[in-house]
């Protein structure tokens, strides 16, 4: 595996919780994920820095081009 694909597995699961928290009656709590990760997304739009993938491209290395 490597750091982008990682990341974006990362991405699913976490989205994946905010939905399971909302559904299960804990809207506070799925909307505040929900909202770290949007913000997350547009720092890495508009900075072009994602925090994650960095630290996972430390760990496991960059995909190589096919």
């Amino acid at each position: 595996m490597c750091a982008e694909k990682i990341q974006r597995f990362l991405m699913a699961i976490v989205l994946t919780i905010s939905m399971a928290l909302t559904a299960y009656g804990y809207t506070q709590y799925g909307m505040a994920l929900q909202g770290f990760v949007i913000l997350m997304i547009v720092v890495w739009a508009i900075k072009d820095f994602c925090p994650s993938l960095w630290v996972f491209t430390k760990l496991f290395g960059t995909c190589t081009k096919k």
